[in-house]
């Protein structure tokens, strides 16, 4: 060490580092790779990219699928049943009840005129009417204010009141009596926005979606509020608007996992994106789901009105239209019927809301909540009384389209008809006669049933048609009518006794040889089987022989020996050939001289048509239960137009028709006539099957034609004819329409002779 002369501190240099020595654990440090550096930013960058392919894929199908169904057929709608319209006329017989009784059936209810489905009775002989507008199949006829002056239980007059002026014919919308659902349980109404009362269009937008048209399909306000009442609870919330309300009821199952919400958001924007608010509104108003009938699934605000209130949507009040909105929260919370005070306080929340928001006054507000909901206890719209004559509608579809067409659509064949179209099928059905028939049966069957003791199991069934054009215009099935079983008019077959003898007559009365006054023997009859050796000795229902009668006679008082004689002579063959011509399309494989007699199993339908063709003066009319068939927008699909051929000659079944009227006056039925009106002018027939296991009863007017048969479903003997049978529930049933029973118009070429008093009708040469 140096030191100098002042003493100062010695300066000391530090000894350079050592290196360390490199020991076998420790690692040296590596520098980065600008190669493998670069890589990892690829790898990341494709990453990305191939994440925005998927999530683009994602969102193009989604947005594929939002078109193809909102540009498509969005809703599978049942298939409506109407009844035939009410056509009112000049003079026609009609009385104020039944009218009155008719638009009650219809929905229409009694006050003030001032809005549509309205009636008011003036006195007993003035009823005012606002009708409703309807589509038919040629034109639609709107809502129109009329007044219908009656006298003597006849329509005097009918007038339009805006503007003034005389109406010759009224058509009042038909009434739905029955729906078909194709593959689903929901029932709809469609309705078009403009048809949408505004005050549902405002309550809706206040309680479910105030910014509805100033979002584009999503709110981010509510996404955060929903988030933060997620994040609290523990569960996954929707801050759901009205566009993602609707896109997860058309498209989205109501899973609340965060897939489902995002895919609601995306396809929310989509539909925004493509279409306008007010088709977003319709599409909603249509889809949101509103109460469950049974099996039946309420969606849309058209279908509820019918449902809740028994009235079209365009004619609900404010109060009814706050009950609609309330629903959609919880249709089952805050169901009317089930929970009225929980409805209440919705309801008036609702309405409370619309006044908060300027959207209705506060004097509307609480005039609205001091009104009753107006609920109707049962609705037309799911109770449909007639199932036996739906079962002859869906049978008639099922004969002029296959199966398979009835539920779905198939651009490959030739005759699809899909009633997931919501198609409108008018039918033939008049509700009056149909409530007439149906009384009738039952009180007639009550009161027959107490007289024997074989008789306490009984049933009928009854067909009316219109002899002009053969439509189906009642068809009652039992005591029980109401009752969806076994449909007896439609599928019970049964022994049709003496009501096949007209077939007999009319081909001998086709014949230059034959006559009313023609001599025919009664005389007993034996026919042996050459085949088997079997013998046959038909005999009269008195067990006498009578000799030689007069054709009419024979066929008046139902004689079987000669019934039996006349047509082993005339052929078996024309027998069968007579019995096809009247309507018959089943086959009957062998013929038998028993069948003169009626051992043929018929069911009433099928009556019905045999007799329907001499009704309508030998032209075969097709009996039909269908007019039209419209598209639920009211165009037409199909119509059935009257089909008539000509089978027999009009004075040959003018003929027939006065020895059916000696039956009814003189014969079989002798007992019965006596009971109605004298002016009542009918040709009928009675028909008996073996051991008075089967009472059948054929009656003609002028206006309809009527089969009716009583019988036991387990086809168990029951100890009454024709005539004192079926003919007495044909007589009640007369007794209560009181029809125009006028006398078959004269064809040319029919003249009258005296014979013991009575005129008699011939052929001239």
């Amino acid at each position: 060490m140096i030191r100098t002369r002042n003493t100062r501190r010695p300066i000391r240099r530090r000894p350079p580092p050592q290196r360390r020595r490199r020991t076998s654990y420790s690692t040296p440090k590596k520098r980065p790779n600008p190669r493998k550096s670069g890589f990892r930013f690829k790898w990341r960058w494709l990453i990305l990219i191939i994440g925005l392919i998927i999530l683009s894929y994602h969102v193009i199908s989604l947005d594929i699928k939002v078109r193809k169904l909102f540009e498509g057929k969005r809703w599978s709608l049942p298939a409506r049943v109407y009844a035939r319209p009410l056509e009112i006329y000049t003079g026609m017989s009609l009385t104020t009840q039944a009218l009155n009784e008719e638009l009650k059936a219809l929905g229409y209810r009694k006050g003030s005129t001032n809005s549509a489905g309205k009636y008011n009775p003036i006195g007993n002989n003035i009823v005012k009417i606002r009708t409703r507008a309807f589509k038919f199949w040629e034109a639609t006829d709107p809502s129109r204010l009329v007044k219908i002056r009656f006298s003597s239980n006849k329509v005097q007059s009918i007038t339009e009141l805006e503007p003034t002026r005389q109406v010759a014919l009224l058509r009042l919308p038909p009434k739905l009596i029955g729906k078909i659902y194709p593959n689903h349980k929901e029932d709809r109404i469609v309705v078009r926005l403009e048809d949408i009362p505004q005050s549902l269009i405002n309550a809706l937008i206040a309680m479910e979606d105030r910014h509805f048209y100033n979002h584009m399909g999503i709110s981010i306000r509510g996404i955060a509020r929903a988030i933060l009442t997620n994040i609290k609870g523990g569960q996954i919330q929707g801050g759901s608007t009205i566009t993602q309300q609707l896109v997860k009821n058309l498209y989205l199952s109501s899973a609340r996992t965060f897939k489902r919400k995002f895919n609601e958001a995306i396809m929310a924007l989509l539909l925004e994106w493509h279409y306008s608010k007010n088709q977003i509104l319709e599409a909603y108003f249509n889809e949101v789901f509103l109460g469950q009938d049974g099996s039946r699934a309420i969606h849309g605000v058209g279908m509820a009105a019918r449902f809740y209130f028994n009235r079209p949507l365009e004619e609900l009040k404010l109060h009814q239209v706050a009950l609609l909105v309330s629903l959609i929260r919880g249709a089952s919370m805050y169901n009317p019927r089930r929970h009225p005070k929980r409805a209440l306080a919705r309801r008036n929340l609702v309405l409370d809301t619309m006044s908060k928001l300027g959207k209705i006054s506060p004097m509307e507000a609480r005039r609205a909540k001091k009104t009753r909901f107006d609920i109707e206890k049962s609705t037309a719209e799911s109770q449909f009384p007639y199932p036996a004559f739906m079962g002859l509608v869906r049978s008639q579809l099922r004969t002029d389209y296959r199966t398979e067409d009835l539920r779905t659509t198939s651009d490959t064949k030739k005759k699809a008809l899909d009633l997931s179209e919501g198609l409108r099928i008018i039918t033939t059905l008049d509700p009056f006669l149909q409530k007439k028939g149906e009384q009738a049966m039952r009180s007639s069957l009550t009161k027959l049933s107490k007289k024997r003791r074989k008789a306490r199991k009984i049933e009928g069934a009854m067909v009316v048609t219109r002899c002009d054009n053969g439509e189906v215009v009642a068809f009652i099935n039992g005591r029980k009518a109401k009752y969806d079983g076994f449909n007896r008019p439609l599928k019970a077959r049964r022994q049709i006794g003496s009501l096949v003898k007209v077939a007999v007559y009319l081909a001998a009365l086709e014949r230059s040889s034959y006559s009313l006054t023609s001599r025919i023997s009664d005389h007993p009859y034996r026919w042996v089987d050459r085949y088997t050796g079997t013998v046959w000795k038909p005999q009269n229902y008195d067990h006498r022989s009578h000799g030689s009668v007069y054709l009419y006679k024979a066929l008046a008082n139902s004689y079987n020996l000669a019934t039996v004689r006349l047509g082993k002579k005339l052929g078996l063959k024309t027998f069968h050939e007579t019995l096809k011509r009247l309507g018959l399309t089943r086959e009957l494989k062998n013929i038998y001289p028993s069948m003169l007699l009626g051992s043929l199993s018929l069911t009433p339908l099928e009556v019905a048509q045999l007799y329907q063709t001499i009704a309508s003066g030998g032209f075969h009319v097709p009996v039909h239960a269908i007019r039209d068939v419209l598209t639920h927008e009211g165009k037409p699909v199909q119509r059935y137009a009257l089909s008539m051929e000509k089978r027999f000659d009009p004075t040959s079944v003018f003929l027939l028709n006065f020895a059916m009227q000696q039956a009814v006056r003189n014969g079989t039925g002798r007992k019965i006539s006596k009971t109605l009106p004298k002016h009542m002018v009918f040709a009928g027939k009675t028909g008996t099957s073996n051991d008075l296991r089967d009472s059948w009863f054929a009656g003609i007017g002028s206006e309809f034609s009527t089969v009716t048969w009583v019988g036991r479903d387990d086809n168990k003997p029951m100890g009454l004819s024709g005539g004192s049978g079926a003919m007495v529930v044909w007589r009640n049933f007369i007794r209560s329409i009181n029809p125009q029973a006028l006398p078959p118009r004269v064809p040319a070429g029919i003249k009258w002779r005296t014979i013991n008093g009575l005129k008699i009708p011939y052929k001239s040469n």
